[in-house]
């Protein structure tokens, strides 16, 4: 459909005849007196038709952006002829979950049970693969499948958007257009050099794809043909959904032969402000002790505590931070190094979360961000994320009111916070 206001195709009978009507002087004023509800529709109608004809006129010029770019004609028909403006993107775009969720509900369901069993059973069914992996890129078979659960619960929901509909609608009307713009090209590119038809290329609204949700950039920078085929086919070719996800991680600084880290216990007096790294010898100097066994004998590593000093504490290491490449949040590397330990049967995390803590929402955050900047610890913005920088204004605070600085936002210290700031 060109720019031209078009009746037959997208509206009933009765509300085509309206909009004539209404679009033609001077009966429009005598419709809207007579029917203000049909006017109301009558205008979302040509504000649709006119956002149709807006972002028909932006893939025309993206596509002849791509063509200048190397990608072929054939594929910018192929690929690009039928492409719709998605609606639903636009909404899962903006939307933000009124409450963040504590790690340790994310983690009961991410490292649920029927997962872990679930996760035995792809490992047992794909085993030769996935040592195979292993061997070729150092990175252990569980963790391989554990990113496969945690992902896209071992393919069975990798999202059914066409990954190029939500990009171009997330390039031309998204929050971040230039980064999405980019992935457009990115997964023309991949189409273009015959990895996947472009009718098969699916993954999640925000454009992440296949069995392990690589974002199209990702997967020409890390995905691999682990079929010998020719192709790199995250969607239907396990191998090389295992083979993509290995060197993804070996690629990161996967350290072979090493843990992701391992759950410890912190001596009385433990400072939570350090947030550097140090060897597992500084550590244990400072009293801190494994779980269970010895703790692992690493050059650089941290200490994690992500419920604050009521909850479980890690040491993390390398690996952990390979992972943390694939998703940069804490919860994520967390659940996908013990599911990873639970597949390959080894105990979970022993230590109780403080499930007793009511918690947070965005506008909650908002508001203690705010807080911190009045009371003079300067965290940036509100944007209602518990980053590092409000860790660490957070802990700053904790620290000079004589608490334990461990970076852990609750109701009561957002209260300390209105109180002082007001």
């Amino acid at each position: 459909m060109s720019g031209n206001f078009s009746i037959g195709r997208r509206c009933s009978p009765l509300l085509c005849v309206s909009i004539v009507a209404a679009l033609s002087a001077p009966f429009a004023s005598s419709v809207a007196v007579a029917n203000p509800q049909l006017m109301s529709e009558v205008d979302t109608q040509a504000a649709s038709e006119v956002s149709y004809a807006n972002f028909q006129q932006w893939l025309r010029d993206f596509r002849q952006y791509a063509a200048g770019q190397g990608i072929s004609e054939a594929t910018l028909s192929n690929a690009l002829d039928g492409v719709r403006y998605r609606e639903r993107v636009i909404e899962l775009d903006g939307y933000q979950p009124e409450f963040v969720r504590p790690i340790w509900e994310y983690l009961d369901t991410a490292v649920s049970s029927t997962r872990i069993t679930n996760g035995q059973e792809k490992l047992a069914d794909h085993r030769d693969t996935a040592q195979q992996m292993e061997q070729r890129y150092g990175v252990p078979a569980e963790i391989i499948v554990a990113i496969w659960g945690i992902e896209s619960n071992y393919g069975s929901n990798f999202g059914d958007f066409s990954t190029l509909e939500s990009l171009a609608t997330l390039a031309y009307d998204g929050r971040r257009r230039d980064f999405a713009r980019g992935e457009l090209l990115a997964a023309l590119r991949i189409i273009d050099q015959g990895d996947i038809a472009a009718e098969d290329m699916k993954g999640s609204w925000a454009g992440a794809m296949g069995h392990t949700q690589f974002i199209p950039s990702s997967f020409e920078a890390y995905a691999v043909d682990g079929d010998g085929d020719g192709r790199r086919d995250i969607w239907d070719s396990i191998p090389d959904v295992m083979a993509s996800t290995a060197n993804y991680l070996d690629r990161a600084g996967w350290q072979t032969g090493q843990p992701w880290g391992i759950e410890v216990r912190l001596p009385e007096g433990f400072d939570y402000a350090q947030t550097e790294r140090r060897s597992s010898a500084e550590w244990r100097n400072q009293g801190v002790q494994a779980q269970q066994g010895e703790l692992p004998n690493f050059d650089s590593a941290a200490i994690v505590v992500p419920a604050g000093a009521n909850g479980p504490a890690f040491l993390v290491g390398a690996n952990f931070r390979a992972i943390l490449r694939y998703n940069n949040a804490t919860s994520y590397a967390l659940a996908v190094a013990t599911l990873g330990d639970a597949i390959a049967g080894r105990e979970g995390i022993q230590h109780s979360w403080p499930r007793d803590q009511a918690p947070l929402t965005r506008d909650d955050v908002q508001e203690l961000q705010r807080a911190l900047n009045r009371v003079g610890y300067s965290v940036g913005g509100a944007d209602g994320i518990m980053g590092p920088n409000t860790r660490q204004g957070l802990r700053n605070f904790q620290r000079d009111q004589g608490l334990i600085p461990d970076g852990f936002a609750t109701q009561e210290l957002l209260e300390q916070l209105r109180q002082r700031s007001q």
